[in-house]
């Protein structure tokens, strides 16, 4: 299982901390120093099931900076894909990839239902 996160995001602490104390191995992987790439975007996009708006970061300051909460409603699939792989920090984190599934973000009764 791979986990993507952020170092210095306080959820993806708290969520590196249910791993660990539920015994989930996981492989690390920092967001920002190794972005998704498209492909690997648009697997996890497919094997979610979520549309590609879940996996931005809302919250960060370069999706405020870069004003996508207007953007994104013109924007193609691709376009929304390209972006996300162009920088870590506008990707939600954590994301958690299994075989079979794809967390985004960290929401306690989800993971105990997929993880634990």
């Amino acid at each position: 299982m791979l986990f993507l996160e952020y170092p210095s995001c306080s959820t993806c602490k708290k969520a590196k901390k249910w791993l660990e104390e539920h015994e989930v191995p996981y492989e690390d992987r920092h967001i920002k120093e190794q972005n998704p790439t498209v492909s690997e975007l648009r697997e996890w996009q497919e094997k979610s099931g979520l549309e590609l708006k879940k996996f931005f970061n809302t919250s960060g300051m370069k999706y405020r900076e870069l004003q996508l909460k207007d953007r994104l409603p013109q924007m193609s699939d691709e376009e929304k894909l390209e972006l996300l792989a162009s920088d870590g920090m506008l990707v939600k984190r954590p994301l958690v990839i299994g075989d079979d599934f794809v967390l985004v973000g960290f929401k306690v009764k989800e993971w105990e239902e997929t993880l634990a």
